[in-house]
């Protein structure tokens, strides 16, 4: 395993206080967080309704820190220039979502940002095969979408196991890298043994915009993560 430093813990703003999302966005980064991530969900792919570009072009400006955008939304391709538009460094979709996984890949990359596909527990992770080229990151769901504070799926672990295997024979033929994040009851007590898996990319809401103080829990995260690292 590579060591902690490749590794990204990135906290999901669902969890967080909207009435003051851009400090609660630079409280987080300040606290030791890597990334922002950004679930988009839209009451036809996800039974839940959160934000749109406006909310990521608002946070744009409280942090240099990527913006990744998880968009569960459907249809897909017209909401995928408004948040390059508004910001995001990182979109990613779920293959359900779209007409032709390929050119939303393409479309994502084409707009300046880096292109991800996401994994519901139920989807076979077949679709990556077929796209690796166009891949920057994989996202696995360890719950199912639509709603933030779910219990983490075990099977999820497998799963992990299968997309880096995946991953690591793509880089080790030449491709290029491909980062591999999991979302979904992501905590201090199991981010150790989702590391083991594979996972290189943590999202976690609640287990960190839950807590009084953010520095301590991603310390401890950061903790479980070194340690499962060296066993």
């Amino acid at each position: 395993m590579s060591q902690a430093s490749s590794t990204r813990i990135a906290p999901s703003i669902l969890s967080a206080d909207f009435a003051r999302l851009g400090e609660e966005v630079r409280n987080v980064i300040a606290a030791g967080a890597d990334w922002v991530h950004c679930d988009v969900m839209d009451n036809h792919f996800v039974p839940n309704l959160t934000f749109g570009p406006m909310v990521c072009a608002a946070l744009r400006p409280h942090t240099t820190a990527p913006i990744d955008v998880h968009l569960m939304v459907e249809p897909v391709d017209a909401l995928i220039p408004e948040f390059a538009k508004a910001g995001a460094n990182y979109i990613s979709f779920h293959p359900e979502a779209s007409r032709h996984v390929d050119r939303t890949l393409s479309l994502i990359r084409d707009h300046g940002c880096k292109a991800g596909l996401v994994f519901n527990p139920a989807t076979p992770l077949d679709w990556m095969d077929h796209v690796m080229d166009k891949l920057d990151l994989v996202l696995l769901m360890s719950v199912n979408p639509g709603f933030g504070g779910q219990a983490f799926i075990p099977s999820a672990l497998d799963k992990l196991r299968q997309a880096r295997a995946r991953i690591d024979a793509w880089t080790a033929q030449g491709g290029q890298p491909i980062l591999l994040q999991i979302d979904g009851g992501v905590k201090v007590d199991n981010i150790g043994a989702i590391r083991a898996a594979g996972a290189d990319t943590f999202v976690a809401g609640s287990a960190i915009f839950g807590q009084p103080d953010y520095a301590q829990v991603i310390s401890d995260m950061r903790a479980q993560i070194a340690q499962s690292e060296q066993a």
